[in-house]
């Protein structure tokens, strides 16, 4: 692979990434209501759901995936329906916040990772995206494991760069708060996780239409 590609891969890449997604807003909650420090376990989930989806695409699973429609539709749904469920309870909890501390102790680094990780997993197709993309970049005369191992490091080092920043971002207007003001910081994170499930909802729905 030589250095023009990649670059113009990186390029395609970093564009992809300037929307945020549901995962992004998922840092961002989780940023805000238990510290950026904390949040790394949600963006170590995303990355872990999508390696494994890279490695599926290159083990040529996309197929699968797109024959089955139904199972996409399920999961995807389930995801949805999480996201929704934790934004709402987050909501509801928002009263009951009394520090921002008490907020960082509500949910252990791994409930904070698998959070990352089912937001990411609910969107299987990103099989079939991973798939369509990595083809575009790979030199037919140059062995595929090489450079598909390549292209997969680098999306996982921008796609962390992005959450860490947002991460960042959210943790820092959240120090700028008063410590009795951390109601509103669980009201903000619900109001981005509630944001998520309706962007995925959404992708949905136009996927089936």
């Amino acid at each position: 692979m030589t250095i023009e590609i990649w670059l113009t891969y990186l390029a395609t890449v970093l564009a992809f990434m300037v929307t945020p997604g549901p995962s992004h807003l998922l840092m961002l909650s989780n940023s805000m209501t238990h510290g950026f420090k904390r949040s790394l376990a949600t963006a170590a989930g995303d990355l872990t759901a999508n390696a494994l989806q890279m490695a599926a695409a290159g083990l040529g699973l996309a197929a699968v995936l797109v024959a089955s429609q139904h199972a996409l539709a399920i999961v995807k749904w389930l995801g949805v329906a999480y996201l929704l469920w934790m934004g709402l309870r987050m909501w509801r909890q928002a009263s009951h916040a009394s520090s921002k501390a008490g907020a960082a102790a509500s949910a252990s680094l791994k409930t904070l990772w698998g959070q990352g990780f089912l937001t990411s997993a609910a969107n299987p197709k990103a099989v079939v995206f991973f798939a369509a993309l990595f083809p575009q970049f790979i030199e037919p005369g140059l062995p595929f494991w090489p450079q598909f191992l390549i292209l997969s490091v680098t999306y996982l080092i921008v796609d962390g760069m992005f959450l860490s920043s947002y991460g960042i971002g959210a943790s820092w207007i959240a120090s700028k708060l008063k410590v009795n003001a951390s109601a509103m910081v669980h009201r903000i994170g619900s109001a981005f996780l509630i944001g998520a499930a309706l962007m995925l909802g959404l992708k949905t729905l136009r996927d089936t239409v």
